[in-house]
């Protein structure tokens, strides 16, 4: 099963990308088994359910079929997004599957405070099984889980860059280890193996009627950080990350079939694989929780970075507000810091492990979220087969479509019992998105930006009536067919004029990565043009790109947006645009040239 291992890449995938869906055997049979009787016809209905649900979703809509549709190699919901909409073109589909997409997002936020809480929560909760702590109280494993969340968020700043190289060896032997012991408990029972039957799943939905939705809730917490496949792909490629499935899935299967194996000899006692591997290996148990630690806290490290990484994109796509960026990698550009997003998903993560108090009731509110992301992917996924006209894909799209509909329909029971924090946690980026990208919408056609042949004809007046400042000044704006108001401030309101004014225009491409830039000089007297185009996921270093071009400014204006207005949606949009850092601090330009210019508009 190790024989692919030769690949570092592969190693490496362990640690970066398979955190979330390899740390669920601690919690799923267990949660799963608050739903239903642990019969035997209930245990090899359920691991049947495991083993489909794994092979479909995460092998068949994941790893073979949405990492085949990529932009340069880079996979996620923006990047599904984007291959659709270049598909779509001018299509009525645009808006409403633009709005999927921002929903899926905001899904994926929703998992980035439940993931961490479940999985270093549950480890945690093996303590229990340590002889002489039976009895320990239930805060006390909060309060343990809390501290060692608060120690892995306040090392965020810092990078992981000097710790990750362990990532991937500790995931291997926590595979591994689940293997193992999954053998051993099958070896003890060989029977279990029948349950890889698919008519025994298809005998337990049809025999449980409204029970079997109840369980589906809970099986779908197998499947969690599936999205996280194919988010990943562009840091290490498609391939290591499809053979390194070829040996997660064994290992979960085997851990899976174990934990059936083990419950119908000991029947069901709390965590399952707490108890499974505590009565197989004795003192070694100890070890054996510590590293079950370790896998939850790479598991969490791989969602806080898979955050850090969505929130840029949604930065640079202009759907979400700007927030300060630190570069924790000199490097790896990739790896960033959002000083924001770290501590409000701290205190979300404490507020849910307290509300929550154990992994058990935590699987109440986890999955919900996940089968929506679900859903959304496997709807764009059909409809990019459609356009490719693509038979055999579109049939099979739909199937897996199908499923994660009854996944989610399923996972909607939950709602009455916690799974309303799901919508909570994803309805609160939801709300910041739509004010802020309405309010940009509002703005701009507010602006009245100046068409830029009457601007020139102005411009060319003034130039040659008033004294120039001596150097060069930069004013960002939009695009040179229109140019950003404040602009016409400086100039003809206040005279302020450079020898030499530079526009310069910031535009991103659909595509992920690519930098081009063009730089058109005198398009009037004393007035050039310098454009930049990149991709969405790009880490832009302007003013290493200025200089390439031998700009060396001495002033750099932008335009800043005062907003008052007698309605709460406005003065919300207006205390977004003061908390946002402008994009002059975002690309990081030297801060001793920046002069901000405010206009004040009333909505």
């Amino acid at each position: 099963m190790f024989s692919h291992l030769a690949d570092s890449r592969i190693i490496k995938s362990l640690g970066l990308v398979f955190g979330d869906i390899g740390t669920s055997p601690i919690y799923t049979i267990s949660i799963i088994l608050l739903v239903i009787k642990p019969s035997e016809q209930n245990i090899f209905g359920i691991l049947s359910l495991i083993f489909w649900s794994l092979f479909f979703v995460i092998t068949i809509q994941y790893v073979w079929l949405a990492m085949s549709v990529s932009s340069k190699g880079e996979g996620g919901t923006i990047v599904l997004k984007e291959v659709l909409l270049s598909h779509l073109k001018e299509s009525s589909l645009v808006p409403p599957i633009s709005f999927l997409a921002i929903i899926g997002i905001c899904l994926f936020m929703g998992d980035g405070v439940i993931t961490p809480a479940i999985s270093i929560l549950s480890a945690v909760e093996g303590i229990a099984f340590v002889p002489g702590l039976e009895n320990l109280p239930g805060m006390f494993l909060i309060g343990i889980a809390a501290v060692i969340a608060i120690s892995l968020f306040s090392i965020q700043r810092r990078g992981t860059e000097q710790i990750s190289w362990m990532f991937g060896p500790v995931m291997l032997l926590w595979f591994f280890l689940l293997s193992i012991t999954g053998c051993i408990a099958i070896i003890h029972n060989p029977q279990i193996l029948l349950a890889l039957s698919p008519h025994y799943a298809l005998e337990f939905l049809l025999e449980h009627g409204i029970i079997s939705l109840l369980v589906l809730s809970a099986v779908v917490l197998c499947i969690t950080g599936g999205e996280a496949l194919y988010a990943d792909m562009g840091h290490l490629g498609r391939e290591p990350i499809m053979k390194a499935w070829y040996i997660v899935f064994p290992a979960l299967m085997l851990s899976y079939l174990g934990q059936g194996a083990f419950v119908l000899e000991h029947g069901s006692m709390g965590s399952v694989l707490f108890s499974m591997v505590s009565t197989q290996i004795g003192v070694l148990y100890i070890p054996f929780l510590l590293l079950s630690v370790c896998a939850t806290i790479i598991a969490s490290q791989a969602m806080i970075s898979g955050m850090f990484s969505i929130v840029y994109q949604g930065m640079t796509t202009r759907i979400i507000p700007k927030m300060k960026i630190d570069f924790t990698s000199s490097s790896m550009q990739s790896q960033i810091y959002i000083d924001t997003v770290n501590w409000l998903l701290l205190i979300s993560v404490l507020l849910v492990m307290i509300t929550f108090q154990s992994s058990e009731h935590l699987g109440a509110a986890y999955g919900l979220a996940v089968t929506g992301n679900m859903t959304i992917s496997a709807l764009m996924l059909l409809l990019i087969f459609y356009k490719k006209k693509d038979s055999v894909k579109v049939g099979i799209m739909s199937l897996l479509l199908l499923i994660d509909t009854t996944f989610l329909f399923a996972s909607l029971t939950k709602l009455p019992h916690g799974g309303y924090w799901s919508v909570i946690l994803a309805g609160v980026p939801f709300a910041i998105i739509v004010i802020f990208i309405t309010g940009q919408k509002k703005l701009y056609t507010t602006l009245k930006p100046i068409p830029y042949n009457r601007f020139a004809e102005r411009y060319n007046e003034l130039y040659e009536s008033v004294c120039k400042i001596p150097g060069a000044a930069l004013y960002f704006t939009s695009d040179l067919k229109y140019v950003s108001p404040y602009i016409g401030t400086i100039f003809f309101q206040n005279n302020i004029l450079y020898e030499s004014n530079i526009f310069v225009s910031i535009r991103m491409t659909n595509h992920p990565f690519g930098i081009s830039t063009y730089f058109q000089q005198e398009i009037e007297k004393g007035l050039s043009f310098f454009s930049i185009e990149t991709g969405y996921l790009e880490f832009l270093d302007v003013e290493s790109l200025l200089r390439e071009h031998g700009i060396n400014e001495k002033t750099i204006f932008y335009g800043i947006e005062n907003i008052m207005s007698d309605k709460m949606i406005w003065n919300l949009f207006g205390i977004i645009k003061k908390v946002s850092p402008p994009f002059v601090q975002f690309y990081a330009l030297p801060s001793e040239k920046i002069h901000g210019v405010i206009t004040r508009f009333i909505m």
